[in-house]
């Protein structure tokens, strides 16, 4: 399979719908944390529109991330930057590596914790929450150094289709 040009739109949606989804996780947070506190103190916790968003909000997130995987599978992606230095391009592929793990382990560990009532599982989910964080800066950090130091024009591949 030769290697595409650029990104298709569909793949280019999904990236921004998850940008997106991710971002509503991160600000849905504290509604789960203190449903969350309830449960550890034995008690039910009452229903609260904001803890199902977050509960939807990342199955989302678990089925758009392996919808995204079977597109690089079957459509490939673009290469890097022909200019990128071979560390620079390890880095970023085992940065998108991660980034997939954690958005396929987060939903799995708190559908574990929220569904299944085990303590390790939410200990998990909190610990990615952080790593995940870190990793979605050093992207967005990645990719302006890119449009904006390098010029090479990488951003461009996730704002319009090129092929």
């Amino acid at each position: 399979m030769t290697a595409p040009k650029g990104y298709s739109a569909r793949q280019i949606r999904l990236h921004w719908i998850v940008t997106a989804l991710i971002v509503l996780q991160f600000l849905l947070h504290e509604p789960m944390s203190e449903a969350w506190d309830l449960i550890e103190d034995g008690q039910p916790p009452s229903f609260h529109w904001l803890v199902l968003s977050h509960v939807i909000g990342g199955a989302l997130i678990l089925i758009f991330a392996l919808w995204r995987l079977a597109l690089r599978a079957t459509r490939g992606v673009p290469p890097p930057p022909v200019a990128e230095p071979p560390l620079l391009r390890r880095a970023a592929h085992f940065g998108h590596l991660a980034l997939y793990a954690l958005m396929i382990a987060m939903p799995l560990s708190g559908m574990a914790a929220w569904f299944g009532g085990i303590e390790a599982a939410a200990e998990a989910h909190e610990v990615m929450k952080v790593a995940l964080l870190a990793l979605v800066a050093a992207h967005v950090l990645a990719a302006l150094w890119h449009q904006l130091w390098l010029k090479d024009g990488l951003l461009l591949r996730m704002k319009r289709p090129l092929d």
